[in-house]
């Protein structure tokens, strides 16, 4: 899609450009299962229901907007890809893409490791039980404090982003008298086909060690020679998010085994794993198609197994960390409309009582969703839309392109699915508005398992 460019970003865009795969649906009642939560169906009633919980009794109960979880649809997309690697494999689940205590409940119970990238993730995790050796530490800007936690804790595996903080870990690690388990990090030069934000495998970006350059090969050579402090379990690789194409992993297995078969031939050691990371995508409009855990696991399997027969090496442990593709699809979230404005020959402006403090994601990547008329069905015409939110800015948009009933009125609910995964996550007080609470629906019942914030917490934290 492209738009005319200011330096302030895209300064507005054209109604539908050209090319573009919107085109009116057959049926604005139908609920798309490819965006949405198994358990989501449009009720006898006309309203949407999650997991048999009519929405309108959600939204009566907890207020809107909220982001309502599927826990059936969370806890089976853990056991998909559990299963689909096996127990010669390890997931870890991305916790930057929504994590509470209950989420770490789940994961554990499931079988899922995790993967944290700050203090607070590394607290949530080990205050809901999580088992220290299932955890493992990612960040390109460890602090000392950081790392000390994470060593004491016993974290399984702390993943080495640069040359500091292999002195940093190999003296926390000395100090607490163990052998910290390490991965390296290296950056292997994939151009991740994605947006230019969450593609981090490419040089030119502040993630990894270089492949091409030497940088990583260094890091193990200094990593091997702290092997009093460090254990070097293997190589960590990411390419990106969003990624529907295989390709990239294929080039970036390539390399790391390759980086593998160098470590053997100088140093006469063999490293057991090698972690591929994650960033598979999820569909956020029917035109997405993802591919399913099995496959992606067959895939990979293929793909390190026959670069490591023609380096001649053992195959390694192989570790995934999808982080969105479990929690994305998982939740929608729930809004009340509080304004319809027709623009005519353009189309017709649908305020929500949110917006870009509970979904940053279209204003920060253009990321695209699909939004439905969830509190009754309707017959009416479709219109047109862009659902934009009620903060002071003019880039405040949730769905930029979307069909709803011409019918649509002040009072009704819509939803906006797969935003299970960072909308929480990068959730912001924007205009001084508390962020939405985070419902878990299963068998008919909702709680909360992340509350609502009030003023009285915005205040709180407003010392004077």
């Amino acid at each position: 899609m492209s738009r005319s460019a200011h330096p302030a970003g895209p300064r507005h865009g054209d109604v539908l450009p050209e090319g573009h795969y919107l085109a009116p649906p057959a049926d604005l009642n139908a609920i798309e299962g490819k965006v949405w939560a198994a358990n989501v169906r449009r009720g006898a009633e006309g309203a949407v229901t999650v997991a048999g919980l009519d929405v309108r009794e959600v939204a009566r109960e907890f207020g809107t907007p909220a982001y309502v979880l599927d826990e059936a649809d969370f806890r089976a997309r853990c056991r998909a890809w559990r299963e689909a690697f096996g127990p010669g494999a390890d997931v870890f689940y991305a916790g930057k893409a929504f994590l509470s205590r209950a989420v770490v409940r789940w994961l554990r119970e499931e079988g899922l490791n995790l993967d944290v990238c700050s203090p607070g993730e590394l607290a949530t995790a080990l205050s809901a039980g999580m088992p220290p050796e299932r955890i493992a530490m990612h960040g390109n800007n460890k602090s000392v404090p950081e790392i000390e936690r994470g060593v004491a804790a016993g974290v399984g595996r702390i993943v080495l982003d640069s040359f500091e903080e292999i002195g940093r870990v190999a003296a926390a690690a000395a100090r607490h008298g163990v052998r910290q388990r390490v991965l390296v990090r290296v950056t292997v030069g994939v151009e991740a086909h994605t947006h230019e934000f969450i593609a981090t495998a490419h040089e030119d970006q502040k993630f990894g060690l270089a492949l091409s350059d030497g940088t990583a090969a260094e890091a193990v050579r200094r990593v091997l020679a702290e092997g009093a402090h460090l254990e070097l379990a293997g190589l960590h690789s990411h390419i990106g998010s969003q990624i529907f194409d295989m390709a990239g992993f294929e080039v970036s297995a390539r390399r790391v085994v390759g980086l593998l078969s160098a470590i053997r031939d100088e140093h006469g050691v063999e490293l057991p794993e090698i972690d591929l990371g994650g960033g598979l995508g999820i569909a956020y409009t029917p035109e997405d198609d993802p591919r399913e855990p099995h496959e992606i696991a067959k895939a990979l399997a293929e793909i390190v197994a026959k670069e490591c027969e023609a380096a001649g090496l053992a195959v390694p442990r192989l570790a995934v960390e999808p982080g969105r593709a479990i929690a994305g699809p998982s939740a929608f979230t729930l809004y009340e409309v509080g304004t319809v404005k027709p623009l005519a020959g353009l189309r017709t402006y649908v305020s929500v009582d949110g917006g870009m403090s509970d979904n940053i994601r279209t204003a920060l990547y253009d990321a695209e969703y699909s939004v439905a008329l969830v509190s009754r069905a309707s017959r009416a015409a479709p219109m047109l839309v862009r659902v934009v939110g009620r903060h002071c800015e003019s880039g405040d948009i949730v769905v930029r392109d979307a069909y709803l009933p011409a019918d649509l009125a002040p009072g009704d609910l819509v939803a906006v699915p797969a935003t299970g995964a960072y909308c929480r996550s990068m959730a912001s007080n924007y205009n001084h508005t508390p962020r939405p609470p985070v419902i878990a629906v299963a068998a008919g019942a909702a709680r909360e398992i992340v509350r609502r914030e009030s003023e009285e917490d915005l205040l709180r934290l407003d010392v004077g």
